[in-house]
C-alpha cells in the first residue's frame, strides 16, 4: 500500500505557521485542529521545519512555560524528513520507527500533499489485516 493511498482516506489538509509566529500560537493551532504537529512554512510556503507536541514537552522542561512567547521558528525541527506519496507504508513507517518520530510532510511532485502520522499508519495496517483475515476465514468457511 501507498502513502497516497492513506492521504485519499484521511485527507490533506495541513496546520501551517510561520516561523515568527509564538509557539503559543502553535500550540492553539495544535489543539484547535486537533493535531499533534504543525508545518512551518516561510512566506513562499516552502516547508522549513516541524513543530510538535513532543517539541512542546522539550521546551517546556528546559525552559520553563515563558518559552510559549519564543517564535515557533526557534524551537523546531529544521529541515524534517519527508517522504513521497508513492512510497510504501511500510517503508514510511520502518522510517518513522528508526528515527523516533510520529509525524511526516508528505509531498508529491515536489509539492506538498499532506503530513502522516504513525496513527495513520497503524490504524491502516489493523484495517488491512482485519480485512484479509475476513477473507481468509470467509475463504475458510466456504470450502
Amino acid at each position: 500500500m501507498l502513502v497516497s493511498e492513506i492521504l485519499a482516506k484521511k485527507g490533506n489538509k495541513v496546520f501551517k505557521i510561520l516561523p515568527t509566529k509564538t509557539m503559543m500560537d502553535a500550540i492553539k493551532g495544535m489543539a484547535s485542529f486537533k493535531v499533534g504537529a504543525v508545518l512551518v512554512v516561510d512566506e513562499n510556503d516552502k516547508t522549513v521545519g516541524i513543530f510538535t507536541e513532543r517539541d512542546v514537552t522539550r521546551c517546556l522542561a528546559a525552559h520553563g512555560s515563558g518559552v510559549t512567547e519564543a517564535p515557533v521558528g526557534e524551537h523546531m525541527t529544521r529541515d524534517p524528513l519527508v517522504c513521497q506519496a508513492s512510497d510504501s507504508v511500510a517503508s514510511v513507517m520502518s522510517m518513522m520507527s528508526n528515527h523516533h518520530f510520529r509525524h511526516m510532510p508528505v509531498f508529491s511532485d515536489g509539492k506538498l500533499a499532506g503530513i502522516v502520522s504513525i496513527r495513520d499508519m497503524v490504524s491502516n495496517s489493523l484495517e488491512r489485516a482485519e480485512f484479509e483475515a475476513e477473507a481468509m476465514r470467509a475463504y475458510v468457511t466456504a470450502s
